[in-house]
């Protein structure tokens, strides 16, 4: 069944959003001061990405393809894979979408981030940080974390074995994300989604939180930047070998 447009950007709408609510829901969870998973460890927040991602693919994959994440979109196009002129209202859908699912794990966590008083943590709940202050292994991380997501992601969905089993293939990409979280996140998070990072900082720059400290927007640019590479690389490594 082919959706119409719209109907597809309220898909990436909602996906975006629940991405966001599991996964730095599930950071707000473990980083801020008094929850009931505080200090439950780097597993639960690779746990909640990867429900992060997982959910929403199960549920508009056959939608509007699930993108949930303006560099797989961007990828796409740039790799022949989909339509330039939906590319702009997918990215505000995902944007916007990322921002509302911010906004509901703020409100939720409200108490806690008026009890948290370490900045670092704070904004780790919102976006990607640099762990060894390194910009190059920062890019560098983003951008080989994300070309292994988008080429693991359009091999699983995209070859006739996922086409065939939308829900296995679904389920395959979570395990992907979970993976690469609790394998490449040391260094940034990581973030592999411009969206995932871009609205949730914004947020951090606007909201009221006490001891909220800096957003850090000189470093803003390699959330978005590197991902966009890593996943134009991994679309056209599909193309290539199994396209």
């Amino acid at each position: 069944m082919e959706y119409t447009l719209v109907t597809k950007l309220i898909a990436e709408f909602f996906g975006t959003a629940l991405l966001m609510i599991f996964g730095n829901g599930a950071v707000a969870n473990v980083e801020l001061k008094n929850t009931k998973g505080h200090h439950a460890g780097w597993l639960n927040i690779a746990m909640g990405y990867g429900f992060g991602v997982m959910i929403p693919v199960l549920m508009f994959g056959g939608v509007s393809g699930a993108h949930i994440n303006p560099a797989m979109t961007i990828a796409q196009a740039v790799n022949g894979m989909f339509p330039w002129n939906q590319v702009l209202p997918y990215i505000i859908a995902q944007l916007l979408g990322a921002a509302v699912g911010q906004f509901i794990v703020y409100i939720t966590y409200w108490p806690h981030y008026k009890e948290t008083e370490d900045a670092n943590a704070i904004l780790g709940t919102f976006c990607t940080t640099d762990a060894h202050n390194d910009k190059v292994n920062y890019f560098v991380n983003e951008l080989f974390g994300t070309l292994v997501l988008v080429f693991g992601a359009l091999c699983c969905l995209s070859l006739p074995w996922g086409e065939n089993d939308h829900a296995a293939a679904s389920i395959v990409v979570g395990f992907i994300v979970w993976g690469l979280v609790t394998s490449m996140g040391g260094p940034t998070g990581p973030g592999l989604n411009p969206a995932r990072d871009f609205m949730p900082r914004l947020l951090h720059a606007v909201l009221p939180i006490p001891s909220k400290g800096a957003s850090r927007w000189g470093e803003a640019w390699i959330p978005v930047v590197a991902p966009i590479v890593g996943a134009i690389i991994g679309a056209w490594m599909f193309c290539i070998f199994f396209g």
